[in-house]
């Protein structure tokens, strides 16, 4: 396998970027054999791996064997930094829903043979990046085949509110920062309920992979979320099980949801 750093200019961002990437390695023989018969290098298929609240890029790397489990899939691991964004348009600072949206697959695919079928594209996060994951796949069903949600934040109108507990200004600010006014988030394209109810509704529907820890503290919200998705025409797999909102339950559960992944 490769593994890479990419530092680059984001356009969208305006400043300086950085995301890593998993490749397959082949063979000399395969790469001398194709360059002989004039054959173009094959287009992987490409899992985007999101990072959740408080982590950057290099997570999944350091706290989970995520390049020793895809050796053998032929299969593309992109791992972007989106700070602390809940991968949004923020009201105030960067626009990193349109740079995880647009911005990262245009790059990635400018500097790697990766396909841009949508039946080789697929998205997957933890806790922010597991409602991160779901996000992109419900609001861009033509680009995702596969979405998987480890611990996800997937209530975000819970999320924002802090989970109607007393929380300290700090919190809301930052929510504020990125949503804006708290009150329209519900019902927005922030929304995942909204998200999922609308693309039940299309001819291309992604399938969703959904799992939390009974001891985490989403627990509750994935409850939610996971009985009104099973209430739509839509192909949930579900999974729970004993787990903490922890890397030892992440690093088990990546393992699955790779299997769980079309060959």
């Amino acid at each position: 396998m490769i593994l890479t750093d990419v530092n680059f200019f984001s356009e969208t961002l305006g400043m300086r970027a950085t995301l890593g990437v998993i490749l397959p390695q082949q063979p000399l023989s395969e790469n001398t054999q194709q360059k002989s018969k004039n054959k173009r290098p094959p287009k992987y298929r490409t899992l985007y791996l999101l990072h959740g609240h408080s982590d950057d890029h290099t997570a999944w790397q350091r706290w989970t064997s995520i390049e020793r489990y895809v050796e053998g899939m032929n299969l593309a691991v992109v791992m972007p930094s989106v700070h602390l964004s809940f991968y949004a348009d923020m009201e105030h600072g960067g626009k990193y829903w349109q740079f995880i949206s647009q911005e990262v697959p245009a790059v990635v695919r400018s500097l790697f043979p990766l396909s841009d079928q949508r039946a080789d594209n697929f998205v997957a996060g933890l806790s922010m990046g597991g409602y991160g994951a779901f996000k992109l796949a419900l609001a861009h069903p033509e680009q995702y085949a596969c979405a998987a949600s480890l611990s996800g934040a997937v209530d975000i109108r819970e999320v924002v509110q802090g989970h109607g507990e007393p929380q300290d200004e700090i919190w809301l600010t930052e929510m504020r920062n990125i949503f804006g006014n708290l009150s329209k988030v519900p019902g927005s394209q922030h929304d995942l309920f909204t998200l999922a109810n609308k693309v039940s509704k299309s001819k291309e529907k992604p399938r969703l992979y959904q799992c939390c820890g009974t001891e985490d503290f989403l627990y509750a919200d994935n409850i939610r979320f996971r009985d009104y998705v099973q209430s739509l025409p839509l192909d949930l797999t579900y999974e729970e099980g004993p787990g903490e909102h922890n890397w030892a339950y992440w690093d088990t559960m990546i393992q699955k949801i790779l299997a769980w992944l079309p060959r």
